[in-house]
């Protein structure tokens, strides 16, 4: 792990901390060791930082590939982030995951794919679906309590005094998941599943 991205961790759950009553529950669903792909729900742009800031781990995380510009693209590259186009996942940016997948690092997704306006779970991206069964990884669901309240979208500054919780879930092997290729809607399903083992976490 990078010193650097070590300090963004520290520096993060100092901040979530001290301003937004942090808690963080089911770190012992986290593997020491060994690759998986963390799937959360989004409704912030705090979800990244909060999801891996006291997490044992290299994170990597996805950026938008227009944020990879001189001097954000440098601290943001430094923090493990994989450039990637919205509209569509390219053969390039999922060759780029598979291997730091196959590194042994994990990955953070969120199925859905943007933010959530009200905190409320929406539907699962094809593309999400696409990446988990050419990774065949270990899915490890987690769920934001609260982001939608302390950086929701549309809002310009945080919301200091605003609780934000992170809790993750038991690991999902990828044949819980993945119907097969015999399904014409596969990818969807998997997104599907992925979010409803999201929403099973109270």
């Amino acid at each position: 792990m990078k010193l650097f991205y070590r300090f963004a961790q520290t520096s993060s759950f100092l901040y979530f901390r001290l301003f937004h009553r942090f808690e963080v529950h089911g770190l012992c669903n986290i593997p020491s060791e060994g690759s998986f792909i963390l799937a959360s729900n989004h409704s912030s742009y705090f979800d990244p930082p909060a999801l891996g800031c006291k997490l044992p781990r290299n994170l990597h995380y996805f950026a938008r590939d227009s944020l990879f510009f001189w001097p954000l693209g440098v601290l943001i590259h430094n923090l493990n982030s994989i450039p990637v186009n919205r509209s569509q996942l390219d053969f390039r940016t999922l060759k780029r995951v598979l291997k730091v997948l196959a590194s042994g690092d994990p990955l953070l997704v969120f199925p859905e794919g943007t933010r959530s306006v009200n905190g409320q779970l929406g539907s699962g991206k094809k593309g999400i679906g696409l990446l988990l069964a050419k990774s065949q990884a270990t899915v490890i669901p987690a769920r934001v309590i609260g982001g939608h309240r302390v950086l929701g979208k549309g809002m310009l500054l945080p919301r200091m005094g605003r609780k934000l919780i992170i809790k993750y879930g038991n690991p999902i092997p990828m044949s819980d998941l993945d119907p097969g290729k015999s399904d014409p809607e596969r990818y969807e399903t998997i997104s599907s599943r992925v979010l409803s083992a999201i929403s099973s976490i109270r």
